[in-house]
């Protein structure tokens, strides 16, 4: 009979999410006990507009086992998750969101899973429940990422995944602002794999997830974590070289051979822009990568903690 873990951390970003946080942790807390001896949840308000950290701080005095920390502005949801994962105290870390769209009762399969031998568990929804361009949105997110992580589990990555704690020494020095917590989980093993979960509707409040903010991580993780774009620029450049190389040849040949005329303006044209074009694409690509070399030399900080719930209480 296989062992139940020891201890479990729950980490949760926190967004504009008043209204379900009560419900997840009502529903949680018979889930961890049935699991774990040792237990904690930590919820990580990641710049909210709405009352949410006043939610995190009234569960926090009212279950010693919840701490909360609180942004001093919205750094995003992997940088939440960086920041609770680093808090953790225990021996194994399940993420999710703070929506209950990932039920907190699926929790057991992931944890079954992690105690055959992986490191990294993801568990992914049977049936996606978002709109068409949230859909299609996360299908290039996930291209990107499966570039990014080199691993073939990354097509099921999602926000629902269970991890043995020790991963997160391979990126515990990381201070890149632009943060993808699959990809720094890459750095540390490569036991992946994942489970089908069920994954609920969401009823209270709205997804703060949208097709913009899924195609901006996407080019972050590209741009970030690989050199892809890089290559990509080469090869557009080396073909376009052929295609002047070919182009040449045949006007030499036209010339030479045939006796033809090439007229000169349509040919200089279409040299100039297609030359141009791969010239614009290779400096764009080099500027993004400038603009990320520029922001790390700024060292600007991953994230900013205002304060904890355990400050609010000792006060």
């Amino acid at each position: 009979m296989e062992e139940r873990v020891t201890s479990l951390s729950v980490v949760v970003p926190v967004y504009n999410s008043e209204g379900s946080l009560r419900a997840l942790v009502e529903r949680l807390e018979p889930v961890l006990r049935a699991n774990a001896p040792h237990f904690e949840l930590i919820l990580v308000n990641d710049g909210s507009r709405d009352g949410s950290w006043m939610v995190v701080l009234d569960l926090a005095r009212q279950h010693p086992w919840i701490r909360g920390y609180e942004f001093m502005r919205n750094y995003g949801q992997h940088n939440a998750l960086l920041c609770g994962i680093r808090a953790a105290r225990f021996e194994t870390v399940v993420t999710m969101d703070d929506d209950l769209q990932n039920p907190p009762e699926e929790i057991p399969k992931l944890l079954a899973e992690l105690r055959r031998g992986s490191d990294v568990v993801y568990g992914t929804p049977a049936n996606e429940r978002h709109g068409l361009l949230r859909d299609l949105a996360s299908q290039v997110t996930k291209l990107a990422l499966q570039k990014s992580m080199g691993a073939a589990t990354a097509r099921n990555v999602s926000a629902f995944r269970a991890f043995k704690t020790r991963v997160r020494d391979s990126f515990a020095d990381y201070r890149n602002p632009y943060v993808s917590l699959d990809v720094l989980l890459t750095w540390g093993t490569t036991r992946f794999t994942s489970i089908a979960v069920r994954q609920d509707a969401r009823t209270i409040g709205q997804s703060n997830y949208t097709v913009r903010k899924l195609m901006t991580h996407a080019m972050n993780m590209v741009t970030g974590f690989s050199t892809v774009p890089l290559q990509l620029a080469s090869l557009v450049g080396f073909a376009c070289t052929l295609l002047g190389i070919a182009i040449l040849a045949y006007v030499l040949w036209a010339k030479f051979v045939t006796g033809g005329e090439v007229k000169g303006f349509t040919f200089l044209a279409s040299m100039v822009a297609i030359f141009s074009g791969a010239q614009l694409f290779a400096l764009g690509v080099l500027g993004e990568y400038l603009a990320r070399m520029h922001f790390r030399m700024m060292d600007r900080p991953t994230y900013s903690v205002r304060g904890t719930s355990s400050e609010r209480a000792e006060g």
